[in-house]
């Protein structure tokens, strides 16, 4: 069976230790040990993290993570943890939009805020 050590997993995810640490206390990732009490972790651990990693980018907080993994613990098929993605990646589209329509204005206003300053310079 195919095995790394914390550090290296740090390393190939950029993450740190305690962040991967953190994640075993909180139940997310559950690696072996050594005679010698060394975390070793298998390929269920790096898709885990992979997991983790992604979902943490598209803006889903660990608990919303850990529920997507146990739904693939219990229905190995994967279609409850994609049906629960799909609910709470609609719901994070949902608010990336306000955010981007948030942007937008603010750049307008921005835009506009520059022009009448540059203007009230050529006026001087």
């Amino acid at each position: 069976m195919f095995m790394i050590s914390i550090s290296q997993l740090s390393e190939d995810f950029d993450v740190t230790t305690r962040t991967i640490r953190y994640y075993e206390e909180i139940g997310l990732l559950s690696p072996e040990r050594t005679d010698g009490n060394r975390r070793m972790y298998s390929n269920k651990d790096i898709a885990r993290l992979k997991l983790i990693v992604r979902g943490k980018k598209y803006g889903f907080n660990l608990d919303e993570i850990k529920e997507m993994i146990v739904l693939f613990d219990k229905d190995r098929s994967g279609k409850a943890q994609m049906k629960k993605t799909i609910t709470y990646g609609k719901k994070k589209l949902e608010e990336v939009n306000e955010r981007i329509e948030e942007l937008q204005q603010m750049k307008t206003e921005m835009e506009v805020l520059l022009w009448e300053f540059e203007n009230r310079l050529r006026n001087e």
